[in-house]
């Protein structure tokens, strides 16, 4: 496979003028393209934590369980989350084909109306595996579009905003996931189902995009140029991409199965307190979201920190600087048994260490080729939510019964790994930002 060349945007494109005159002249096509991604990831911040949030009370109810502390729903909720980050790594893999053969955005529309409708459809779930195949489905479609989003901005905007781009988009999914805390928490007296109704807004989206945002130049011309040759998946095992494709799979296998045990089991450790189990179970719910909304808070923060130590030191040394920072985190964190308020003051540095995801949603695109792009990183990057599935139903099957506490401990020695491989990935670094007179 030939290489990819640095850059394929035709002169004269809205792209290529803007990043020829500076910061200021962003085109109305650049900002158009930027405020779907955007929103696309907001969207998907919503739509994939109401589950995280109201799972332990609302499996219960499915389960027909007397409390959502019962170890039957930790099993069942398990499952359901596994599926969903199963579901999550398939779709990054089968929408990002579908983004290289037939756009970036008509695709995007493809991964919002699935990850919306389906998400909406959990209100009707009557047993645990019915929610079980709709998390699966909306699943799809979230992992879908970040694939999609990511590599329609690093074809459209400036390639010197990269890193800033990048915070700003994770900072989209950060304050989706506020949305859904707000959601749970004004309804946290009625029924857990209904808030997944919420989730249907998205669709809305899907009608500005298709009638707002073209396809990228970049893509356009790298389509017509191959015609019948373009690259299949297998060729991400081929020649100098295999090497990347397989330090990009090791870094975010690990990373991401640490991440996704905490934010799923940090809340049910803290339902599980003795001094909270004798609460209402509304005020439960409220200290459930307040622990989220902060961990939230602290990422946005971070979004931006690593952000800043990309544009100073690269992708890679900023990814094993985040990763070793998560471990020290989490490990301090949950080594020793602390109480609600304790782990309310501690939980914000973790949130801050997660920045370090908003990292790969501008630094993988850029590694594959043009019609390799969004397989490339919806693959490599959304595969490793198969690991963090196995790991959320192992970690959390294995661990003591009611002791949430040495699960989160344990996942946090993942980090490790992931900061030893991160400075083994290629030194990708954003380019100068033009002079302007």
């Amino acid at each position: 496979m030939a290489p990819m060349p640095k850059s394929s945007t035709p002169a004269g494109s809205p792209a290529a003028r803007s990043s020829s005159t500076g910061r200021t002249t962003l085109t109305s096509y650049q900002w158009k393209s930027g405020i779907a991604a955007w929103l696309g990831w907001l969207f998907d911040g919503l739509d994939m934590h109401l589950y995280t949030i109201v799972a332990a009370p609302f499996v219960a109810t499915l389960v027909h369980a007397a409390s959502p502390t019962d170890a039957i729903v930790k099993e069942k909720s398990s499952w359901i989350q596994a599926a969903f980050l199963i579901g999550w790594a398939l779709g990054g893999g089968f929408f990002g084909r579908i983004g290289d053969k037939y756009g970036r955005s008509r695709t995007l529309c493809f991964t919002i109306l699935t990850y919306a409708i389906f998400t909406a459809l959990s209100t009707f779930a009557q047993t645990w595996w019915q929610l079980l195949i709709f998390r699966f489905l909306a699943a799809l479609g979230i992992g879908g579009e970040w694939a999609v989003g990511s590599s329609l901005l690093s074809e459209t905007w400036p390639k010197h905003w990269r890193a800033w781009i990048a915070a700003v988009l994770q900072t989209g999914v950060n304050i989706g996931v506020l949305l859904a805390i707000l959601t749970t928490y004004l309804m946290a007296g009625m029924s857990e189902r209904y808030v997944f109704l919420v989730g249907i807004l998205p669709a809305l989206l899907v009608f500005w995009i298709r009638r707002h945002v073209p396809e990228p130049e970049e893509w356009a011309a790298a389509r017509a140029k191959a015609g019948r040759d373009a690259p299949g998946i297998m060729d991400l095992f081929r020649g100098p991409v295999r090497r990347t494709t397989v330090l990009v799979i090791a870094v975010c296998s690990t990373s991401l199965t640490a991440w996704w045990a905490f934010m799923f089991w940090h809340m049910q450790h803290l339902r599980s307190l003795p001094e909270v189990k004798g609460w209402a179970p509304k005020e439960i719910n409220q200290l459930a979201s307040k622990a989220f909304f902060i961990v939230v808070v602290a990422s946005i923060v971070g979004n931006f920190a690593a952000a800043a130590a990309a544009r100073c030191i690269g992708y890679r040394r900023s990814i094993a600087l985040m990763c070793l920072g998560f471990f020290l985190a989490m490990a301090t964190t949950y080594s020793v048994v602390r109480d609600s308020s304790t782990l309310l003051r501690m939980i914000p540095c973790i949130g801050f260490f997660s920045g370090v995801f908003g990292l790969f949603t501008m630094y993988l695109p850029p590694l594959f080729p043009t019609l390799l792009r969004t397989t490339g990183a919806g693959f490599c990057y959304n595969i490793g939510r198969i690991f963090a599935a196995l790991g959320t139903v192992v970690f959390g099957l294995l661990s003591p019964v009611g002791d949430l506490r040495t699960t989160l401990l344990y996942v946090s020695f993942l980090f490790i790994p992931a900061m030893l491989v991160a400075l083994f990935l290629p030194d990708l670094r954003d380019e100068p930002a033009p002079q302007t007179s």
